[in-house]
């Protein structure tokens, strides 16, 4: 076979078994296995492929029909333009969370900064490397995502430090920001996710409980001993939850608190800065 009858097969397997963007799963996961870039690929597309290529390929592309993710098939992503090592423990960086570094950026500039739930590390590494903190701190209670966040630590040359903590209750510091994207998926909505999502992303990052607002009550509840007064709290939320969670940061005695949309125009961040 050929590099391009490859792809083909490739591209028609999943397009039979009805996995979304079959056309661009196939080419990731034969740029994964080939090693080849697009115009690499259009110069030697009709070369032909090496049998234990095209059976690795094969391997791929029978994982992704049966839903496992590409990126924990592939074991990296891309996240604010930086490379990000990815598995069943942390959830993979959606594109809508860019906007959520994107408005922390604006401040960031010689801040001591907590990313809460901080999973792969996506949001804190990419502050740490592109906002000019004097400090990052990435917290999670898994002990296996805080690993796989320093290893993208690493990778992205950055100086972090990793707190392993359930919430606020190993946190020995207050901060000028904290940023959190925590579980808000209410626990009923959990069979309704795509099979993706459902059976292999960890659930433990996902689940908000009955309402999926468990976990912003948390943080806001304690959010006093470890947000300095004038400091900034950065939420990514849920669709629908923009009002609720405005709603319990007004309380907690937030001032300018802003919903921002993400990409698709959906509410997706909730900010404000505290004042006590």
């Amino acid at each position: 076979m050929t590099l391009e009858e490859v792809l083909r097969m490739g591209k028609e397997c999943l397009q039979q078994a009805g996995i979304p963007e079959p056309d661009w799963n196939a080419w990731y996961l034969f740029s994964y296995c080939f090693h080849l870039e697009r115009g690499r690929y259009f110069l030697c597309s009709g070369e032909t492929a090496a049998e234990e290529n095209i059976r690795f390929y094969e391997e791929l592309i029978q994982k992704r029909k049966s839903r496992i993710p590409l990126e924990y098939i592939i074991h990296e992503t891309e996240f604010m333009g930086l490379p990000f090592q990815v598995n069943e423990q942390v959830l993979i960086p959606r594109q809508d969370t860019e906007c959520l570094v994107e408005e922390v950026l604006k401040i960031s500039e010689g801040k001591e900064i907590l990313d809460l739930c901080t999973g792969s590390g996506c949001i804190g590494i990419s502050l740490a490397k592109l906002g000019k903190c004097k400090s990052v701190t990435l917290s999670d209670i898994s002990g296996e995502a805080l690993a796989t966040a320093g290893e993208n630590a690493r990778e992205n040359q950055v100086e972090v430090r990793l707190i392993q903590s359930d919430l606020f209750e190993s946190i020995p510091d207050s901060f000028d920001i904290i940023v959190s994207n925590p579980p808000y998926i209410p626990s009923g909505e959990w069979e309704k996710l795509m099979p993706e999502v459902r059976e292999h992303e960890p659930k433990l990052a996902l689940d908000g409980g009955g309402d999926g607002l468990v976990f912003y009550r948390s943080i806001i509840g304690k959010i006093g001993c470890f947000l300095r007064p004038g400091g900034s709290l950065f939420f990514e939320i849920g669709w629908n939850q923009g009002v609720e969670v405005s709603r319990m940061m007004v309380q907690a005695g937030f001032d300018h608190v802003e919903v921002k949309k993400d990409l698709a125009g959906l509410d997706r961040i909730v900010q404000g800065q505290y004042r006590k």
